[in-house]
């Protein structure tokens, strides 16, 4: 196991010269400077939401869908390490952008995000203070009404 980390962090570097310049070693130095770059930006590429001037700068082709609940998006793109942006195009109306390369996970959060939205849109919230009236009534229906009781004084004649 740490041997696998320490060869995926080492970079090996071979150099086929039958004399080594130091014109040649700074060349092969450069070389390595610049695959240590490269590895460097693609690690620090944004991933899971971000804006959409983000998304278009990664240099890969990208596609819209319009969202209805962007925070039910949210959840349902964490699970799936998805990289998506949004975009306002009115009230309650959002654009989603998302990488092509992505299309099976966008495909696999997609099917999951509609199954929870057609599920929350059938069980149409009840206001808290109606809840709480039918709760009242419920609970008084359920109470059962408490017998007044009187001792009765049973005197024998002795």
């Amino acid at each position: 196991m740490i041997d696998e980390e320490i060869s995926r962090s080492t970079i090996a570097i071979s150099v086929r010269a039958s004399k080594l310049t130091a014109r040649g070693l700074a060349y092969v130095l450069a070389a390595a400077g610049r695959q240590i770059a490269k590895r460097h930006r693609v690690a620090q590429r944004p991933h899971g939401r971000q804006s959409v001037k983000k998304l278009m700068g990664h240099g890969e082709t990208v596609n819209s869908i319009e969202v209805e609940a962007p925070k039910l998006f949210d959840r349902m793109a964490r699970r799936f390490h998805v990289d998506y942006a949004f975009y306002q195009t009115g009230p309650d109306k959002y654009l989603l952008f998302f990488k092509a390369g992505q299309a099976d996970a966008i495909t696999a959060c997609f099917e999951k995000y509609s199954r929870k939205l057609l599920s929350k849109s059938k069980s149409s919230r009840i206001p808290i203070r109606e809840q709480l009236k039918r709760a009242a009534d419920q609970l008084a229906k359920e109470k059962p009404r408490k017998k007044e009781r009187g001792k009765e004084a049973v005197r024998e004649d002795r």
